[in-house]
């Protein structure tokens, strides 16, 4: 037992010096010429005595002078008003109290809010106001849409008010 216990430790001391020592070679060659310079530059002077050569850097043309006032340009993108960077399906949810939770999926196109039960008008900035009816009560609503989600107050003519949030889909 004892005799098996040593082969086999001389086994992995004989493995763990010879793998080393097999894998030195590569490792010198790997390591050759990295010594003097980069690859590709045979000029290893380095006493700066070497003439500067920048052939690979192109030139840049002078800046031209600016004689005429250039047109500003706004920060934002121009919608024309209407609000067609909102467009496209949104479903919104509503919580109200008394009259508890509904949603309803609505579709805005150039400025116009659009569902089964409610229509109203987004401005380009986001802004938002509305109107609906249903079951005998109607309901108006405003809020404000920023990116793919909005978020308003509503009032419904029962007494219910509450909240709503949308998310574009």
């Amino acid at each position: 037992m004892t005799l098996t216990i040593s082969r086999s430790i001389v086994g992995v001391a004989l493995l763990a010096v010879t793998l080393p020592a097999a894998a030195l070679p590569q490792l010198a060659a790997a390591q050759s010429g990295s010594a003097g310079g980069s690859i590709g530059n045979t000029d290893k002077a380095v006493t700066g005595s070497r003439k500067a050569i920048r052939d690979a850097e192109p030139s840049r043309p002078p800046r031209a002078s600016r004689s005429e006032p250039r047109e500003r340009r706004s920060a934002r993108r121009s919608t024309g008003g209407s609000g067609d960077n909102f467009d496209g399906a949104w479903l919104v949810a509503s919580v109200g109290r008394p009259c508890g939770a509904a949603s309803e999926a609505v579709l805005i196109s150039s400025g116009r809010l659009v569902g089964q039960y409610t229509s109203g008008r987004v401005s380009a900035s986001g802004q938002t106001s509305g109107a609906g009816a249903a079951g005998g009560v109607s309901w108006t609503s405003s809020g404000r849409f920023s990116g793919r989600h909005g978020s308003g107050t509503f009032q419904r003519s029962d007494g219910c008010v509450g909240t709503w949030t949308a998310s574009k889909q």
